[in-house]
C-alpha cells in the first residue's frame, strides 16, 4: 500500500474529543498515532460523519486542531490538520509539543545509528 503521509507518524494512545458539525456534537474518541499534519483517530463504535472536517482535540498535548477528514471505514478516520486553525492552549503546551518533536527527532536519529552500526 502506498504511504502517501508527508510526515512520519508516531504511535501513541491519546483520549481525544472530536466536535462535529455546526451544532458541536462532541465525541470521545481515541488518537492512536499522530503527526504534525495528521492523525488516526478511533471511536468506540460507529458514526455518522460529516464528509468535510471537525474540531479535534487532544488534552495531553493541550491542543485543539481543525481537521480535515481524509478517509473513514466502520470506526476508524484519517485526518489531516489545517494549520491556520491551530490553537495552544497555554505556553506550557507549546514547550511540551517542541520537546516532544525534538524527542521523536532524537529518537529517529538513534534508531538509523543502531542500523548503521
Amino acid at each position: 500500500m502506498l504511504d502517501r503521509r508527508q510526515n512520519p507518524r508516531d504511535k501513541v494512545i491519546y483520549g481525544g474529543v472530536a466536535e462535529i458539525g455546526e451544532r458541536g456534537v462532541s465525541r470521545e474518541c481515541v488518537v492512536r498515532n499522530i503527526s504534525e499534519t495528521g492523525a488516526y483517530v478511533e471511536f468506540s463504535n460507529v458514526i455518522k460523519l460529516p464528509k468535510e472536517q471537525m474540531s479535534l482535540t487532544i488534552a495531553r498535548k493541550g491542543r485543539s486542531f481543525l481537521a480535515r477528514i481524509v478517509w473513514w471505514r466502520d470506526n476508524f478516520m484519517g485526518v489531516a490538520f489545517s494549520r491556520e486553525t491551530e490553537l495552544p492552549v497555554s505556553d506550557l503546551a507549546e514547550r511540551l509539543r517542541k520537546s516532544e518533536q525534538k524527542k521523536r527527532q532524537l529518537q529517529r536519529r538513534i534508531n538509523e545509528l543502531l542500523r548503521e552500526g
